[in-house]
């Protein structure tokens, strides 16, 4: 995006997909194999050798502003159902370490610095911290090992400061590491300090724990709520089922993307089955986004490619006139760029439709905001009056 500098002057040459796919092709001599998405359009809007320059599936293909300042999955994903993120403080940690501590007291917690770093040891092994994974200042973590902590006690202490924290989210982490925790707190960009959550080993070791404590949200005015008081079946897949608000919703978390595909797959089936009920499906692919962090190109290309299966599955499940199907994602993340940051970039927002005749592939405008996407979703369900905040739905 044109203000992609405004943190990182380098971040203007963020290109995830463009160099994922070079990169790939460089390191393993041949390209990346992604018939569905090519299907799907996005050869149409980021050409390159690996991608099918045409598709003859009923398609719309377009692209997407992010609508909240930048790049974080929980803005992302909270924008794209229909949230104003407008007003949300970035602030480091250091700048609110008095009212933090004295809420995590007041809650019958035992608190320290971590060497005089404005990093909160609480009771002995969890830490609260800057996240250092994502832009400074957006969001806060508060991490332990699940070998010293039960992860209900760390959603705990998270609550706690959540109800402090100006922050768009403080998120809940527990993983399984061979070393303490302090030993991979580290100085981040922009003044930050935090656990270097990679280094720790929790997202190579299994067991990870994670649940995203959001800003104030009005989740009435949210696709998901939105759908279900319609009368809609709503599913929440992978992180989507950690982050977004639906009492009624059936929740499917995972991480691997196998059982993230799993699921969402299973999903669409029953809602084929479910007699002309509607439903919404909203799922999330998390590790081509650690694959970033870890600026792991093998990895990303690889989990790309799974997700290019499971999105083939998908398209043969959603055959039916009135069946659509949205891929689209939260932010970039330049698996080469050389930092472990989200970066700013366009979206692809590909759509699927089936029933809508031979006319080939639509090229859509450059959507305003993520909100639109989810604005386009209530409009095929047929609550677009109803209206997601801040979204217009796409010509499509």
């Amino acid at each position: 995006m044109p203000d992609a500098g405004a943190l990182r002057p380098g971040d203007l040459e963020a290109d995830t997909l463009g160099h994922l796919l070079d990169r790939y092709r460089a390191a393993h001599g041949r390209h990346l194999r992604l018939p569905a998405l090519g299907d799907l359009g996005l050869g149409l809007l980021r050409p390159h050798p690996a991608l099918a320059s045409g598709t003859a599936l009923p398609v719309a293909a377009g692209r997407a502003r992010l609508g909240y300042d930048g790049a974080d999955t929980y803005a992302g994903h909270q924008t794209m159902m229909g949230a104003d993120f407008s007003r949300v403080a970035v602030a480091r940690l250091a700048q609110h370490l008095a009212e933090v501590t004295a809420a995590l007291e007041q809650a019958g917690h035992k608190v320290e610095s971590l060497g005089g770093e404005p990093v909160l040891v609480v009771d002995g092994n969890m830490l609260v911290h800057d996240n250092l994974e994502a832009d400074p200042g957006i969001n806060w973590n508060v991490s332990a090992r699940l070998e010293d902590q039960p992860f209900e006690r760390i959603l705990a202490v998270a609550r706690t400061v959540r109800a402090t924290a100006p922050v768009a989210r403080v998120i809940a982490v527990g993983g399984r590491s061979g070393s303490p925790l302090p030993d991979f707190v580290r100085h981040g960009d922009g003044d930050t300090v935090g656990l270097d959550t990679p280094a720790s080993g929790f997202y190579r070791n299994g067991g990870l724990r994670v649940q995203h404590l959001g800003a104030p949200v009005d989740h009435a005015r949210q696709l998901p709520e939105l759908a279900a008081r319609a009368g809609a079946d709503v599913t929440l897949v992978g992180k989507a089922a950690d982050i977004l608000a639906c009492d009624s919703a059936v929740r499917r978390p995972a991480v691997r993307t196998e059982e993230v595909l799993a699921h969402t797959v299973s999903a669409a089936r029953h809602a084929g089955e479910a007699g002309g009920t509607p439903a919404l499906v909203v799922a999330n692919v998390q590790e081509t986004d650690l694959a970033g962090h870890q600026q792991d190109a093998a990895r990303f290309g690889a989990v790309l490619e799974e997700t290019d299966a499971g999105l083939g599955a998908l398209l043969r499940e959603l055959n039916r006139p009135g069946d659509r199907l949205i891929v689209t994602a939260d932010h970039g993340n330049d698996p080469v760029i050389g930092h472990a940051f989200h970066t700013r970039e366009f979206v692809p927002v590909l759509v699927h439709r089936p029933g809508t005749g031979d006319a080939g592939p639509v090229l859509l405008p450059d959507a305003a905001s993520l909100a639109d996407v989810g604005a386009t979703a209530a409009q095929f369900l047929g609550i677009c009056g109803d209206g997601t905040a801040g979204g217009s739905p796409l010509p499509v």
